[in-house]
């Protein structure tokens, strides 16, 4: 299936420098896709329409302030590419080029409502991911930003005494208090509103009830509730337990599924591929086989490989988090660390990695994912 029959003319170029009251405005008077941000009639990035609303960037603002980055597809691109392109770029919307010339806009929903039919064959257990972290009701507000900070995520599952799932907190929940709160009080007292936010317990900012999916629902059916609802994920939970959280389901887990290949070497896949310095594709899946090889009897059949760019600085280089999360024929294992520059960052959570790979062993064999996913989804 190619992109170019999925892809949308619904979106809106404008200038860098337009206010972004004007580009609110033109949301709610035309509600394009997306709005494709130009500078001297250059491609510069995207602006959506959920940034703007989660966003408490003024009016006055330029657009340029609010573009995110997002890589160029073509229209002939096809449609397992494309999603790798939106997983790699941590992006949800990507512009569809033409010749050169720009076209239109393809967006994560865009994708998954082409492929619904494809999905009823996998179940929410073949791709969801695991080790998803919690907090508990008592968890005040400056620990979530620290968690959502370190992990480079954006909501965390909130679990009460008996460790069921009560509530969900998002990064969203935590601007909107604090942005409500700070206009309510003069700029003198802004300092200690601030801390008193920051003190409260997550239990006063979370959302509830959470919406879950079970084990073994079928992809279909969830990803019909996200679109549906406007959702970005799901948590899931057992067959027999509507409480107890066993992981979180997104819609970048289902495009990271369409992506899979089976071609003889390992499947790699790089979000924010755009903070590689000095490191590449090709040294990162070499480390990551280096490893594997070490342990005769594990195969990677996917990797997934997350940085994530922190603001702090050593002499002008970022701090970078990095997650690798590998799927085995021994089950799965993941490692993550920090360090200035992405081949720092790699090369501590390499190190975490490998050491936990070596709790794999005598792990029952998982089936053979990739050849699995491709079966059941078929030609697309």
């Amino acid at each position: 299936m190619d992109i170019a029959d999925i892809a949308t003319r619904e979106f809106v170029e404008v200038d860098a420098n337009k206010r972004l009251g004007k580009v609110r405005s033109i949301f709610e008077r035309e509600n394009p896709k997306g709005i494709i941000v130009t500078e001297d009639d250059d491609y510069t990035g995207v602006i959506t329409q959920k940034q703007l609303v989660q966003s408490h960037v003024e009016d006055n603002a330029k657009a340029g302030a609010m573009t995110r980055s997002a890589p160029k597809v073509e229209r002939t691109d096809d449609v397992r590419e494309v999603a790798r392109v939106l997983v790699e770029g941590g992006v949800k919307l990507a512009p569809v080029f033409e010749a050169g010339e720009l076209w239109g806009i393809v967006t994560e929903d865009d994708i998954l409502d082409a492929v619904l039919d494809n999905l009823d064959a996998l179940s929410v257990e073949d791709i969801y991911t695991r080790d998803v972290i919690t907090v508990s009701e008592d968890t005040n507000v400056g620990q979530v930003v620290n968690l959502l900070r370190k992990h480079g995520i954006s909501r965390l599952p909130v679990l009460g005494d008996d460790d069921g799932l009560t509530g969900m907190v998002t990064r969203h929940d935590i601007v909107d208090v604090v942005v409500r709160d700070m206009n309510k009080t003069t700029r003198g007292d802004r300092s200690g509103e601030i801390e008193r936010v920051l003190d409260m317990p997550v239990y006063d900012v979370m959302s509830s009830p959470v919406e879950t999916a079970k084990l073994g629902d079928s992809v279909e059916d969830a990803v019909a509730r996200m679109l549906e609802n406007d959702f970005a994920g799901l948590v899931v939970t057992p067959e027999d337990d509507d409480t107890h959280v066993a992981g979180i389901l997104t819609k970048t887990d289902v495009l990271r599924a369409l992506t899979y290949t089976e071609e003889e070497h390992m499947d790699v896949q790089i979000t924010n591929i755009k903070l590689l310095d000095t490191i590449s594709r090709a040294d990162i899946r070499s480390d990551i086989e280096t490893v594997a090889d070490k342990y005769g009897a594990m195969q990677v059949q996917h990797a997934h490989v997350r940085f994530h760019e922190h603001k702090e600085k050593l002499r002008g280089t970022p701090l970078i988090q990095c997650q690798i999360r590998l799927r085995t024929n021994k089950g799965q294992a993941a490692g993550s660390g920090e360090g200035y520059g992405a081949e720092t960052a790699f090369n501590v959570a390499l190190d975490k990695l490998e050491r936990n790979v070596l709790e794999l062993k005598g792990v029952q064999a998982d089936e053979e994912y990739r050849g699995q996913l491709l079966r059941k989804l078929g030609e697309l």
